[in-house]
């Protein structure tokens, strides 16, 4: 069966998707996160910088018989032009199953004005597209598609600050993230070393501890971070520099060698994973699905992974269907990241829900939707309101 068609639109109404359960209760720990300006004095400690003007960006896959996928992914302003007038003329006519094939035609054919950044978000929705449609044409969940579960339920670690909720919804590993960056030197440094104390106090030593930078800093503040760390027994450091400071990350592994380090969602494609892996730079890989390249370009991440003896644990991956999926289904995957989104004393499935019918963790694992492809709850109609 052939391709009919593929469209984008920017998600205009979201309400669908929203938190409709306000807090029952307050945290008492509320910081500012996320400022990708943290180098600048002049913006520290003045909201968040990782945001946008655009909305997400929704793409259908149409067969030719009118059954239709879902993807997803942001900047809807640069990305939806990207997919209906660059990407979509190209792969419609194409065989809907063979998604190795397009996603190819897509990653090549965008050499024209290269792959990363924002096209590679535009590929990213085309091919989660593809892979719901393959699964409703095909009766079966996207899981399987990819070679059937890796294990009974995905073990989760939770996102956020408020400790004592994550513990209470039986997560049994905690990421912090940390939002104090270099600009402020050692008083950055001495307020996450307070952050890290506090964690590792809520959560006890039984517990894994993992920490995300996300403001990211040079190789010399870093150092000094992780030094700072090393009392608190991290799993992991994450994202602590620029995404393209390969050769940064190079000499982070030299000079920390005791902490397991773990970077990748703001990677584009499989490439930079496969320059990591054959110089050790990093040892976790967490790449988004949304924004990597979708399904087909994780499952080479993760085969790189494992060739290289290394692990991944997608960014994000618990939080929408197209993740839990992956997740599910890779052998490398050996964690799932769900951001608690939900405030104190509301339940994980009153949060946020970006794919409705999406499960949500129990106990601190989940188990995917087995509904046909991604098993997102959505008429038509329904995505046509959402976007029209």
């Amino acid at each position: 069966m052939k391709i009919e068609r593929i469209v984008a639109a920017p998600l205009r109404d979201g309400s669908r998707l929203g938190r409709a359960t306000s807090p029952r209760a307050k945290s008492e720990l509320l910081v500012d996160g996320g400022n990708t300006l943290a180098r600048y004095r002049e913006f520290t400690g003045r909201g968040s910088y990782h945001d946008t003007p655009w909305s997400d960006t929704v793409c259908m896959a149409f067969a030719e018989d009118g059954t239709w996928g879902m993807g997803m992914t942001g900047h809807a302003g640069p990305v939806v032009p990207i997919i209906n007038e660059f990407l979509a003329p190209l792969i419609t006519g194409e065989n809907v199953m063979a998604t190795e094939r397009t996603w190819d035609m897509m990653f090549n054919h965008a050499s024209l004005f290269g792959v990363g950044g924002l096209t590679s978000y535009a590929i990213s929705a085309v091919d989660l597209a593809l892979w719901d449609l393959k699964g409703k044409l095909l009766g079966v969940p996207v899981y399987e598609l990819m070679g059937g579960p890796a294990r009974d339920k995905v073990h989760c670690y939770a996102t956020g600050m408020d400790f004592d909720w994550m513990l209470e919804c039986g997560f049994e590993a905690i990421k912090v993230p940390c939002p104090y960056g270099e600009a402020l030197g050692n008083v950055s440094l001495d307020r996450a070393e307070d952050l890290a104390g506090l964690a590792r106090a809520a959560i006890g030593d039984e517990r894994e501890l993992m920490m995300d930078c996300w403001s990211v800093g040079s190789v010399e503040f870093m150092v000094r971070f992780a030094e700072r760390m090393r009392p608190y027994n991290l799993k992991w450091l994450e994202d602590f520099l620029y995404p393209e400071d390969y050769e940064g990350f190079e000499e982070m592994r030299r000079r920390v060698p005791w902490q397991t380090l773990a970077t990748g969602e703001r990677w584009v494609t499989h490439l930079p994973f496969m320059e990591a892996a054959a110089k050790r730079s990093v040892d976790i890989f967490q790449p988004d699905i949304r924004w990597v390249g979708g399904v087909t370009a994780v499952q080479k991440i993760g085969h790189i992974a494992e060739g290289a003896g290394l692990q991944v644990a997608l960014h994000g991956g618990m939080n929408d269907s197209f993740g839990q999926h992956a997740c599910h289904a890779m052998s490398s995957n050996t964690w799932g990241e769900f951001l608690v989104d939900s405030a104190s004393g509301v339940p994980l499935e009153e949060g946020w829900r970006p794919t409705p019918g999406m499960t949500v963790p129990v106990n601190g694992s989940l188990v995917p939707s087995d509904a046909p492809g991604f098993g997102i709850e959505l008429t038509r109609d329904e995505l046509e309101a959402m976007t029209g």
